[in-house]
């Protein structure tokens, strides 16, 4: 009953908490389910509730606040963590993946290894830090890190300067992009990198290290 996707959704929205007109020559129109006010439950649902919250109200919560919440589950509030240390603390419990740009659901999904004890993996990430604040960035490379001494192999492809900086192996692969590139321009340590002159993310790369 407290899954919007069985026996505890909305009959009118089906637990999507909009309806949806499809129009034939125009975007799709959405709008609030009128019936559940886009809570996706049915009102008896809605009707239970724990220290004064109802299943609506908690998925409604952002990470943040519900660690603090959640101070005695001890088992939630990890799970909680470690989406906290991913740089997703602003999410929301109930919030849909297709909200989530392509980072923020990379990170999504590594926040549920981080408590894994496996070794001798090898995790790739594509541009996890696309819609997080720089100042953010070190909280995600730290995650990163834990991977690492676990004894696992991070594979990123990245345009960030920060994570370059924090690379022990760089590829760089120019000398432009799409048909203008394709050609692999450098591997091996980061400082390397800022002596291949051919190479745009070079000039880039030591802009930034010189500002430092």
């Amino acid at each position: 009953m407290f899954s919007y996707n069985s026996e505890g959704a909305c009959p009118e929205c089906s637990g999507k908490g909009i309806i949806k007109t499809e129009l034939a020559f125009m975007a799709d129109m959405s709008q609030v389910c009128e019936v559940c006010g886009g809570t996706r439950y049915r009102p008896e649902v809605l009707e239970a509730k724990v220290e004064g919250y109802s299943i609506a109200d908690i998925l409604a919560l952002t990470v943040e606040e519900a660690i603090n919440l959640f101070q005695e589950n001890q088992t939630v509030r990890e799970r909680l963590l470690h989406l906290e240390q991913t740089g997703l603390q602003y999410m929301t419990l109930g919030q849909s993946l297709d909200t989530l740009s392509g980072g923020e659901m990379q990170r999504l999904k590594l926040s549920s290894h981080l408590d894994s004890e496996a070794s001798g993996m090898i995790y790739i990430f594509d541009e996890p830090t696309t819609g997080l604040h720089e100042r953010d960035i070190p909280t995600l490379l730290n995650c990163f890190e834990k991977l690492i001494e676990a004894g696992n192999t991070v594979l990123i492809v990245e345009h960030n300067l920060t994570m370059m900086t924090h690379a022990d192996w760089l590829i760089d692969i120019g000398p432009g992009a799409g048909k203008a590139g394709g050609r692999v321009l450098y591997t091996g340590r980061p400082r390397g990198l800022l002596e291949v002159e051919e190479s745009v993310t070079a000039k880039h790369l030591k802009r930034y290290v010189n500002g430092l």
